[in-house]
């Protein structure tokens, strides 16, 4: 089979689940990881053949987006913060929200001053990873409740050869991290379960509901308890990071007076959606 004629095997396959350009993205991303081609290269040369084992590897990954798994769990990556992490169902797939959290962060701390970070739920350690990246002579902890994501987090720091202290901790159950810290930072689950209708097959069927979804009767479950522990072990002016569920930012802001915290701020993402807060002590 030629390139141009997977590419419209891709589209008929797909077409009822995907709109045409998330399709044509799908291609080239596939194409890059398997044939280590690009988009120009694809345009030069649409006639190229085939081999069989790198047809069997796109088919292979055409059968999974056709039961909408997710790409980057089936290439088994993705970018972050110009980095590439590795990626599996037991962690959260990093999203464009998450890098502006984290460049946010970047950009409100000053090396001097940071020089403990903690990252509470960090899943691929993306967050984490690319805070010591920014930060090389801080010390940066993360933790989370997973010891899959943990392992997963461990092989990631190592790629981006960067030392991150990985601890498996409940935060909900155990504040006993006995640091102090400049900065934390914490994207948690806050989907409320309610909100589930609304979301996409390779979103509810795929990623770990774990690290997604909380109460809608207490849909500020870990913000409670990561703001109650950040008010006990954040350094004087020290920073809080959250991403947050759109539907609950005045509320994590009014959480945030609540313990004391000062110079809070709520920030809209890309879409124009209240999705991150920081706040000092």
């Amino acid at each position: 089979m030629e390139l141009i004629s997977f590419k419209k095997e891709m589209h008929a396959q797909l077409t009822e689940s995907y709109p045409k350009n998330e399709i044509d993205s799908f291609f080239y991303r596939l194409l890059d990881h398997h044939l280590g081609m690009s988009k120009m290269d694809c345009a030069l040369h649409p006639n190229r053949r085939l081999s069989i084992s790198q047809l069997n590897e796109l088919m292979s990954a055409l059968n999974q987006l056709q039961k909408h798994i997710p790409l980057q769990y089936i290439i088994g990556q993705t970018s972050f913060q110009g980095s590439f992490f590795h990626v599996t169902p037991s962690v959260l797939i990093p999203r464009p929200e998450t890098e502006e959290l984290v460049a946010w962060a970047i950009d409100s701390a000053q090396p001097p001053s940071v020089q403990r970070i903690l990252d509470i739920g960090t899943g691929s350690g993306c967050i984490a990873i690319s805070l010591a990246k920014a930060f090389p002579e801080a010390n940066t902890t993360a933790i989370d409740i997973s010891k899959s994501a943990l392992k997963l987090a461990k092989q990631n720091a190592v790629q981006n050869q960067v030392i991150v202290d990985f601890q498996c901790v409940n935060i909900l159950e155990n504040q006993s991290v006995a640091d102090s810290y400049d900065l934390i930072i914490s994207n948690p689950p806050y989907v409320t379960f309610s909100e589930k209708k609304q979301m996409n097959a390779n979103v509810l069927d795929h990623e770990p509901h774990r690290a997604l979804f909380v109460p809608d009767s207490n849909p500020l479950l870990f913000y409670n308890a990561i703001g109650s522990f950040a008010s006990q072990h954040l350094s004087d002016n020290g920073l809080l990071f959250f991403e947050i569920n759109e539907q609950y930012g005045k509320s994590v802001v009014t959480l945030l007076k609540d313990l004391k915290f000062h110079d809070i701020e709520l920030r809209k993402d890309f879409r124009g959606k209240d999705r991150m807060i920081r706040a000092k002590k």
